[in-house]
């Protein structure tokens, strides 16, 4: 039985993920900072397998607890570094980025997917596991006013390219999802209206399905190469 740790699961494209694999009967570790939100995103889980873990991605014990509840899963078969903070809302040029505010950004963006992945390496060693790091199209676009988080997101691309070329017995992703209507992409445009965005669960989800099942030479990769319709029961 595979198990994954999915990252901010609570909503979004964490939370679509999770509610698929469940489908397709997979063990799943979920984890999002709200545990009101996270509890009523997998009400509906198997508790069996199912290990819901609330906390911040950014402190050391929370990475060990999840990485514990895998294990007591029976092991680590994909990690999905899907958890990711914005920043400041409307984004701000860098002229005006708070450093305090951009260190934040990298502190989640970054420096939490790469402690988490220390973590698990172990695990994902051990069953030639699937690292999927979630990416965005800014982390390769100069979009005006993304220069924090775009940035952020372009190390984190790097990372994963690195990790690739280090741990060839390991499938090493970074996962551009694209546009998607989310809480997220919603503070991103203040006012705006995102209602012409898919939802995570038309193209981005299936793109992450296509990673996790055909398993394509490690790299970087786009929701709108890979996805294809999909359907689970829910």
């Amino acid at each position: 039985m595979a198990v994954a740790l999915i990252t901010g699961a609570s909503r979004g494209l964490g939370s679509e993920l999770a509610q698929y694999l469940a489908a397709e009967g997979w063990s799943l570790v979920l984890d999002a900072r709200g545990a009101p939100d996270l509890a009523a995103a997998t009400a509906g889980l198997d508790p069996e397998r199912t290990r819901v873990v609330p906390g911040d991605v950014t402190d050391q014990a929370h990475r060990e607890d999840l990485v514990a509840a895998a294990r007591e899963l029976g092991g680590l078969d994909a990690l999905v570094n899907n958890a990711s903070h914005l920043g400041p809302s409307p984004q701000p040029r860098l002229a005006d980025y708070p450093t305090v505010e951009l260190a934040r950004v990298y502190e989640v963006d970054v420096l939490a997917p790469h402690a988490l992945l220390r973590e698990a390496l172990p695990l994902l060693r051990r069953a030639g596991g699937i690292v999927v790091n979630v990416s965005s199209d800014a982390a390769v676009e100069p979009y005006e006013g993304w220069g924090g988080y775009g940035s952020a997101k372009a190390g984190l691309d790097q990372l994963s390219a690195v990790l690739a070329a280090e741990e060839p017995e390991l499938s090493v992703y970074a996962f551009d999802p694209g546009d998607m209507r989310t809480a997220m992409h919603q503070a991103a445009y203040p006012g705006e209206d995102i209602s012409d965005r898919p939802e995570p669960g038309t193209v981005a989800v299936p793109g992450l399905l296509a990673l996790l099942t055909r398993r394509p030479p490690s790299g970087r990769y786009r929701a709108t190469d890979l996805a294809a319709p999909v359907t689970a029961a829910r």
